[in-house]
């Protein structure tokens, strides 16, 4: 592990995640009226202990779903970003609204229109079964594919990066 990354990690405030193919597995199931999702528990309680540390995450997608602002209500995430194909001018906005720099954030993403992000975020994560090009422009590539525990794994990833993992696992034994 660089010295470099370690401390860019330590810099890390908020986590922005993709959705489709990050926290689902990137399948679109649909019944009579509307479109559903399955996201994995486990990212979930990745996303509350995160939380429970002080830090933030938002989610930018390029498809709108209710079902991602109900989960997103349900885990405390904010902004999500909803409908933004383009991902580098909802990056923009997320740093205004935030007050964020670029530094400050770590993108998890999976595919072409999350390459952008992940270049200029303070640290880039992709999911196993990632595009090339996401991997690429990755500081760390996940072992979990998206929608399995990639979001929780690149979330304990960076705890540990930033002292805080240990922590969470005392409080929880």
């Amino acid at each position: 592990m660089s010295d470099s990354l370690s401390s860019r990690a330590a810099k890390i405030e908020l986590l922005l995640l993709d959705v489709d193919g990050v926290l689902t597995d990137g399948s679109i199931l649909y019944g009579a009226e509307e479109e559903l999702k399955r996201f994995h528990v486990r990212d979930g309680s990745g996303l509350k202990f995160w939380r429970e540390s002080g830090k933030r995450a938002a989610i930018v997608s390029g498809r709108s779903s209710p079902a991602v602002l109900r989960r997103a209500a349900e885990l405390g995430i904010s902004p999500v970003m909803q409908g933004r194909s383009e991902k580098l001018p909802a990056f923009w906005d997320l740093l205004g609204g935030t007050g964020l720099s670029s530094d400050r954030i770590c993108a998890v993403g999976d595919d072409l229109p999350d390459v952008p992000v992940l270049r200029r975020c303070g640290v880039a994560i992709a999911v196993a079964d990632a595009c090339a090009e996401a991997k690429a422009a990755a500081d760390f590539v996940t072992t979990a594919p998206g929608g399995r525990g990639a979001v929780r794994e690149a979330i304990e990833w960076l705890m540990k990066l930033q002292g805080t993992w240990d922590a969470v696992v005392q409080r929880h034994q």
